[in-house]
């Protein structure tokens, strides 16, 4: 038992150390150098949820639909910067966005959702019906018959390589090239169209330009290879060109959640959360010292690993950490606490039957188990049902924050109780202190006759 009380204990100071390394210095480790991912409420950032509408997919394809829109989403919001942004599924229809540390305006929250479909179109003439109307005049979409099939002249033949350069005079231009069928197609309608206007739109409106005119050029030649669109302010440029190498959302979506947190109240909310979590912590393992003795303190030295294998956890999974995620975490302390206590309890009774220590601490932890084991069991059933129910509400991640650090809180101390302070007990019994009993435990009071 000695060996492989040592064994263990040799264990669990090198898992000590290395998930200090990972946690010292908090906004960088020295190993991996990671940080805590910090929530909304805490640095501030945009929070917004998007509802697809299924109607033009098939029965059967919405999970491919909602995954494809995600990977697309993911690809437009890269260039924005976003350090660790979260998009997630949640239900069967809605995808989760949370962007820390941004701003963004109303109309970047709802071109990340567009479809980004530019379609050409040309002139109305005769009594042709118009889709389009602007102050250039009336449109229809441009199409042209290939292989017995009449095709409108979209973006969806773009190949995904559209770039931005300046232009010999002056201003920027949007480069980009037709695939196979896009050339054919192109090469058809512009020599149709020489000496007529091209209009450009995404969507219902045209697309406009840095004058905030729409951008309609006249054909010169035919175009079959590459294409150009000019007047393009920078911003709306770059918008564009981002957005349609990231490509074509297989499903419209629409905002149906919007919400922008001032990261000055978060901020402050967190530095008093950090206060009174170390506050609360000392306090608790100056009660445990005093009125436990050596156990307390022996329990209060597994506290420091149970708090920094969890923030080490934290760390790696990674958790969003929110006020509601630190609420778990500190209560997820106080059922670390509770379980020594349970132990040390029945300690103290085996030592009231005249047990030596070392038999004391085998029934204690033995006789425990069953109640933490049926008490952490329960919560974290709890924490599975609030993960679940978060996945299904709007507003979910306070929810989801605090389900989860509470269930990586509730599991960390499990093993502390059991294994950490365990092998620390264990370490006494064969030294001079385990005959001195009252060092283990409050007054023990006279036996029951």
């Amino acid at each position: 038992m000695p060996r492989k009380n040592t064994r263990v204990f040799i264990l669990v100071l090198i898992v000590f150390i290395l998930a200090a390394l990972v946690v010292l210095p908090i906004n960088g480790g020295i190993l991996l150098g990671k940080g805590v991912r910090l929530g909304l409420d805490l640095q501030g950032g945009v929070h917004i949820v998007y509802r697809a509408d299924f109607t033009t997919v098939e029965s059967g394809e919405e999970g491919n639909a909602i995954e494809g829109a995600m990977a697309i989403l993911q690809n437009r919001i890269n260039p924005l910067g976003v350090t660790e942004p979260l998009i997630q599924k949640q239900g069967n229809d809605r995808i989760v966005i949370e962007l820390p540390g941004l701003d963004i305006t109303d109309k970047e929250k709802e071109s990340l959702s567009r479809v980004v479909m530019l379609e050409f179109g040309e002139m109305v003439t005769g009594n042709e019906t118009a889709r389009w109307e602007n102050s250039a005049g009336s449109w229809k979409p441009a199409m042209a018959f290939i292989d017995g099939e009449e095709k409108t002249l979209t973006s969806r033949y773009f190949r995904e390589n559209t770039f931005v350069r300046q232009a010999d005079f002056g201003g920027l231009e949007l480069i980009f090239d037709w695939d196979e069928e896009g050339s054919e197609l192109s090469g058809i309608i512009t020599e149709r169209l020489i000496g007529q206007r091209l209009g450009i739109f995404e969507g219902d409106e045209a697309l406009l330009g840095e004058d905030r005119r729409p951008i309609a050029p006249t054909v010169q030649a035919t175009i079959t290879d590459r294409g150009v669109i000019t007047g393009l302010s920078p911003a709306d440029a770059t918008r564009l060109s981002n957005q349609l190498n990231a490509g074509r959302l297989p499903v419209p979506l629409e905002i149906i959640y919007d919400q922008t947190v001032s990261p000055t109240l978060g901020s402050d909310f967190v530095s008093r959360s950090v206060r009174a979590g170390f506050i609360g912590i000392l306090i608790v393992m100056v009660f445990m010292v005093l009125y436990y003795r050596l156990s307390g303190l022996l329990a209060s030295l597994a506290l420091v690993f149970y708090g920094v294998l969890v923030v080490a956890l934290f760390k790696l999974i990674p958790v969003t950490l929110t006020l509601a995620g630190l609420g778990g975490f500190v209560l997820s302390i106080g059922m670390a606490v509770d379980a020594n206590v349970l132990i040390f309890e029945r300690m103290k009774e085996e030592l009231r039957a005249g047990r030596t220590l070392g038999a004391a601490i085998e029934a204690g932890f033995n006789r425990a188990w069953t109640a933490i084991r049926d008490g952490n069991v329960t919560t974290l059933i709890v924490c599975a049902i609030l993960l679940w129910l978060g996945g299904s509400i709007v507003a979910s991640a306070p929810v989801v924050a605090f389900a989860w650090s509470l269930a990586i809180g509730v599991g960390v101390s499990m093993l502390t109780a059991i294994v950490v302070t365990r092998t620390l007990l264990r370490l006494f019994v064969r030294t001079s202190l385990a005959q001195r009993t009252g060092l283990f435990s409050p007054h023990l009071g006279k036996k029951n006759v």
